[in-house]
């Protein structure tokens, strides 16, 4: 009868620690793959700040940020408001641009640049702040 009892003791072991390693297995490749998506978040044209790379501008501390972006023709630009304070998206410089009327914190204001040039906009509240697209062919 002890044969019968040992042989059981050592499938229980060799099933212990079969699945221990499949588990250490599993969340070793679950960290790579998240170690691997964060590298190419970090390394993702749309996460920098590449005046080139962006048709994002953030609105916050009183500024625009990235100040001056450049685009390609047919490009929708969209602003976010993530200040405390209320701000406008404003066209400057006469020419056809953006003209938001008041973005309150955490609102959003698109607009489609359909000519080629450089445009400013400001904001008519705090006329202070600055941008500029640059469109490009």
């Amino acid at each position: 009868m002890k044969k019968p009892v040992i042989a059981i003791i050592v499938v229980i072991v060799i099933l212990a620690v079969g699945g221990g390693l499949l588990i250490a297995n599993h969340n070793s490749s679950t960290k790579t793959t998240t170690a691997s998506n964060n590298t190419m978040k970090m390394n993702s044209p749309s996460s920098t700040n590449s005046a080139s790379a962006t048709n994002s501008v953030t609105i916050q501390n009183f500024a625009f940020s990235p100040a001056s972006i450049t685009v390609k023709k047919g490009t929708l630009v969209t602003w976010t408001n993530k200040d405390t304070a209320t701000h406008t998206v404003t066209e400057s410089d006469s020419q056809t641009g953006p003209s938001s009327g008041d973005l309150t914190p955490g609102k959003t204001y698109s607009f489609t640049y359909s000519t080629v040039g450089t445009f400013k906009y400001h904001c008519s509240i705090h006329p202070d702040m600055t941008g500029t697209v640059t469109v490009t062919e």
